[in-house]
């Protein structure tokens, strides 16, 4: 999971290049749906989702229909290191989010010092590594980490007596069918190269059909606390494909916060480890 999680990162970077945002989250999520819809109807877990269609609507839409694009967009322009190591703050929006929405557990010294040290981290990124023209994609990237930690809290609490794999599939199909029409209008002039095309696949299979079956196989398996793991291990994956196979820069920002997002989420984390920590288990 900490692999297949930390991938989308570059393969969305190749697809930009060739592919507008939105064309590029309808073909993710129609192949996605293609895949999961099917086994979730043969596992039947479709038709329970009718008495929660209003929640899974806002679901779809902060944690797929809003983020993806963004990410997308904000990808043209900002590196996809740089994307992954700033959705690495995930986790503490997520821990704000829920003390703010009266969480059982106080946010606590510890707590607020991750937020702190995290906020640093972040400051680091964009203080060093980003220029003055990238500043709105950063402010993208900014929405985005608030759409991936309102996500999992949605699911917990609004969706959480209904077939998991269930509401993935359905959002997938949701989010595929309001952005077909901008997908048709948009489609390029040519064909795109090949490792555009292998890379729209390998997000729409691996980094999503297969991700979100895996991911709900390991819950199950370890529990939602301990599969939290693959947050702090995701930037890293990005980064590590980013300068590899980009050739991205790899500066003081860049290892300086790194370092402090993920202290900063670990902090803010642990002192919740009474609970299930959901905000952390949003993908890219």
């Amino acid at each position: 999971m900490c692999v297949i999680w930390g991938l989308p990162y570059l393969l969305i970077k190749v697809s930009v290049r060739h592919l507008e945002p939105a064309t590029l989250v309808f073909c993710r999520t129609a192949i996605g749906s293609l895949i999961l819809v099917p086994i979730a109807a043969a596992r039947g877990e479709l038709r329970p989702l009718v008495a929660g269609w209003r929640w899974i609507v806002v679901y779809t839409v902060v944690e797929l229909g809003i983020p993806w694009v963004l990410l997308s967009t904000a990808e043209q322009r900002l590196p996809s290191s740089l994307s992954g190591l700033l959705v690495a703050a995930v986790p503490l929006v997520g821990a704000a989010l829920s003390w703010s929405l009266g969480a059982h557990d106080p946010l606590g010294g510890r707590g607020l010092a991750g937020l702190l040290v995290g906020l640093a981290g972040v400051g680091a990124l964009v203080g060093f590594d980003v220029s003055g023209g990238d500043a709105g994609s950063v402010g993208l990237i900014a929405v985005v980490v608030v759409g991936y930690a309102l996500g999992p809290i949605v699911l917990a609490r609004r969706l959480a007596a209904l077939p998991s794999l269930g509401v993935v599939a359905a959002s997938l199909v949701l989010c595929s069918a309001v952005y077909a029409p901008f997908a048709l209008t948009h489609l390029p002039s040519t064909a795109p190269p090949a490792r555009v095309t292998a890379a729209v696949v390998v997000l729409g299979v691996v980094c999503t059909a297969l991700a979100f079956v895996l991911f709900l196989h390991l819950i199950a398996e370890i529990g939602p606390v301990r599969a939290t793991v693959i947050t702090y291990v995701n930037p890293a994956v990005a980064v590590v494909l980013g300068v590899a196979f980009l050739h991205e820069h790899f500066g003081i920002g860049t290892a300086i916060g790194f370092v402090l997002i993920l202290l900063g989420s670990s902090l803010a984390t642990r002192a919740r480890r009474s609970g299930p920590v959901l905000a952390e288990v949003a993908e890219p």
